[in-house]
């Protein structure tokens, strides 16, 4: 059972997930005082479902869920969609979940219950613009062939035409022919430009 709270017809960025549906509202109540739409599920199930149709930035997720918990959930999100942002909530912490929810699951932050308004929000909004990024990194290097995203990335990474000629086994030639493409394509004038790209800040 899922309830929106801003609206089917609008974009709506966040999930909440807890299996307490008057908890789930009232996270996603708060984001929405703070200009975050967003959209509260109490099953695991729902939300993956949800994910076909929707394009969520970031997932709040409580830890504890019953069948599936929160971090089982967050390797089912990341498998469909690995640009979205995780925060984890919990009402019992331990240091072994906060360092596996930042370390092993990439999340965001990992936050005791009762929520710190300020806290959560700061959060969210951080998970938001890291999903952002992604995403337009994303739709930036889709533009690019396999071997020329592998130059990029080595190019970004300080290494010379003809260290990256090295490293991918090619001449140094085609690493600068690649260079060229790379630039035609992105409309960059430089590596700096490249560099902004590959973190998907724009050329």
């Amino acid at each position: 059972m899922t309830k929106d709270l801003q609206g089917a017809e609008a974009h709506v960025p966040i999930a909440v997930l807890d299996d307490d549906a008057d908890l789930a509202a009232s996270v996603a109540r708060m984001l929405a005082r703070c200009g975050h739409r967003a959209r509260a599920f109490t099953q695991p199930a729902d939300l993956l479902a949800a994910l076909e149709g929707a394009d969520f930035e970031c997932v709040v997720s409580d830890v504890q869920l019953g069948a599936m918990d929160g971090f089982a959930l967050a390797e089912a999100v990341r498998g469909r969609d690995p640009d979205i942002a995780l925060v984890f909530m919990t009402a019992w912490p331990t240091t072994s979940h906060a360092v596996d929810a930042v370390r092993r699951h990439g999340g965001v932050d990992y936050l005791e219950k009762p929520l710190d308004e300020e806290r959560l929000v700061a959060a969210v909004g951080e998970g938001r613009a890291w999903a952002q990024r992604a995403r337009q990194r994303g739709a930036a290097l889709a533009m690019f062939t396999r071997r020329e995203r592998e130059v990029l990335d080595l190019l970004v990474l300080g290494h010379s035409n003809k260290e990256v000629a090295e490293i991918l086994a090619i001449s140094a030639r085609t690493v600068e022919d690649h260079r060229a493409a790379i630039m035609g394509k992105s409309g960059a004038r430089g590596l700096a430009q490249l560099v902004a790209l590959a973190r998907g800040e724009g050329a």
